[in-house]
Order: structure tokens, then sequence, then C-alpha cells
């Protein structure tokens, strides 16, 4: 497989797909570099996802990595409050994956571009030691005071999360301990293992809450212990979590119990379920739950920020639980 033939295929599936530009893209994919003229102001993240670190191929699909790439770089634009906008993809292609291959990474790149109105508009391909994906997005909001960071979190603030916790944990302990599937309903476990392949940017509800007030806002990539200490550390504050107010989704529980561990550690120590950590006022939690509810997800009050700078995760039996993250590790 020849880099430019990879590189002219890769321009004609974007083409096909409808997502190789925008009103915003002046010149995209296939020249020297694109051309966009967007309008406000622009949120930009990096990231990047490697075999063996953050997906395996024995346990999903090259299409579904694919889709993980982007969903995982939008999810940063998302915790702005941010409207998708471009997006930059640099492919790294070992010896073992062929043209079709690469084909079905971009596939699910643009399933996910198509999805989210993101358009795909450059990039570059390289020969790698094994399969990683870096992808650049860029998300616009209206000023730059319109995006949300995470250092607005203030004393008699609450706390809230967007959909359920635990999945992507739950899924991966499934992938990796195939007879934990035994306790768990099939279609249940399905449902686990898409949350850790295949998740799903909560742009909408991150642009509602935004326009709802939050004052701090955070995409639960690592954990909900480690990213409520990002929030706390950027704002100087205290989170105060309870745990019992955390929404966990189906399955988790069973999973935990299977595996020996606790479902509130997989909730809120796990990683990659990629919803929204936000503070908000008191007095906005009303209007923004119905705003979030009209993107399709739920909105839980699930603690409280007062003063001080940290973190305390307390159980229902009001031990406080050690705020840990997720630790990228190999899974290959």
């Amino acid at each position: 497989m020849r880099e430019f033939e990879l590189i002219d295929r890769l321009a004609e599936r974007v083409g096909e797909a409808g997502v190789a530009g925008g009103e915003r893209v002046m010149i995209g994919i296939g020249d020297d570099a694109a051309v966009t003229d967007p309008p406000g102001a622009t949120v930009t993240s990096v990231d990047m996802i490697v075999e063996g670190v953050h997906f395996r191929r024995s346990t999903g699909s090259l299409r579904e990595a694919g889709r993980k790439a982007l969903a995982t770089a939008l999810s940063d634009i998302a915790a702005m409050g941010a409207e998708a906008g471009e997006a930059y993809v640099g492919l790294g292609v070992p010896p073992d994956l062929d043209q079709d291959g690469a084909l079905d990474l971009l596939a699910g790149l643009a399933d996910v571009a198509a999805e989210t109105g993101t358009a795909l508009v450059g990039g570059d391909v390289t020969a790698a030691p094994a399969i990683a994906l870096a992808v650049t997005v860029v998300g616009h909001v209206e000023s730059a005071d319109a995006a949300v960071g995470r250092g607005g979190a203030a004393p008699g603030q609450v706390v809230c999360i967007t959909g359920e916790l635990g999945g992507a944990a739950a899924g991966l302990l499934l992938t990796e301990r195939p007879e934990l599937r035994e306790e768990v309903d099939a279609e249940v476990a399905d449902a686990l293992v898409r949350r850790l392949n295949d998740p799903r940017p909560r742009l909408a509800a991150g642009a509602a809450l935004a326009r709802s007030g939050a004052a701090a806002m955070i995409d639960v990539s690592d954990g909900l212990g480690a990213d409520a200490g990002h929030v706390a550390r950027a704002s100087e504050a205290w989170l105060t979590i309870d745990l019992g107010d955390v929404p966990v989704q189906e399955g988790v529980a069973e999973v935990a119990s299977a595996a020996g561990l606790d479902a509130f550690d997989l909730a809120a120590g796990g990683g990659e379920d990629y919803e929204l950590l936000a503070a908000l006022a008191p007095d906005l939690v009303e209007d923004a739950s119905a705003a979030v509810r009209e993107t399709g997800a739920a909105l839980s009050v699930i603690g409280r920020v007062s003063t001080g700078c940290g973190v305390e995760l307390r159980a229902t039996d009001g031990s406080v639980r050690p705020a840990r993250g997720f630790e990228h590790r190999g899974t290959g």
C-alpha cells in the first residue's frame, strides 16, 4: 500500500461521505492546508487513541476504533459548550493494516462526522508500529466568553452529571474477563461493551448546559473522581460528591459483583464514559435539566461545591472513597 495512493482513497471516501466541508470551509481536504472562515471564537482540542491502549482489534471493529477516535476528541468540545466544526486526523498505519482496514477506520470517523456535523478537512498518514489516530477538533462559540472552562466552580453551587456512569469500565471488564458475561443479560452486556468501544459525545447537552449558565464543565474521560479533581484544582474549590446520587448504568452492579468489586468504584473511577460534569447555581438546575432532557440526556445533581480545594467522594454509609481515576495501560 503506497502512502499517496492511500491518501487519495481516504480523500475520495471523505468526499463520498459528504463530510469534506461546510459553510466555514474555504479549502478542505486534498490541498497543502485547510482554510476556514469561522465566526466568533474557536475552541480547539487534540486527542489520540492508540491500539493496545485505548482499543484492540480482537474485541472491537476498526470502524468502532475510528468512531471512538473522533467521538472522544469531540467530547472535549462538548465540555466547553461549543458547536462541532472541523476535524484534522493523523493516521499511523502499521505493516499489518491494509488499505481496506484503513478505509474502515475512516468510515468510522466519517460516521461520527456526519452524525455531529463535523467536517473532515485534513490530516496526514505515516507508518507506525501500531494503529494510532491523532485527532485535532475545532469547535465554535459566539464569543470567547461563551466557552465554559473548568475554573468557574464556586461555593454554593451544585455538581451535576449527564447520563449514567460506570458502563465503559464494566464493558472493559467484560472484554478482559469474558466469563463475567454469564452474570449479565446478553443485551445488557452488549450495551456495556458498546459504551466502551463506541462512546457518544454530549455535544447538544454541553451546548444546553452552557446556555443554561453552567459555571464550570468537564467531560468524564478519566473517571468521576479524577475529573472532579481537575475542576476542583482549576476552580480552587472543594467538590463533595454523594455516590448514592450518582446514576449508574444498567448491568454495572452485576458485573462489579461478579468481579468482586464495588459498583460505585467502577462508576467513580473507571473512566471513558464521556458524560459531562458541571457546576451550576442551584436556581438554574431545573431549567438546565429541562434543556438537557430535550437533547435526549438526563441531568442529575450529585454533589455540591464549598470552600477549600479538593474532592470528597462520600459513600452512602458515610465513608469517604479515594478520588481515583482511570490510568491508561496496555490492553493488547
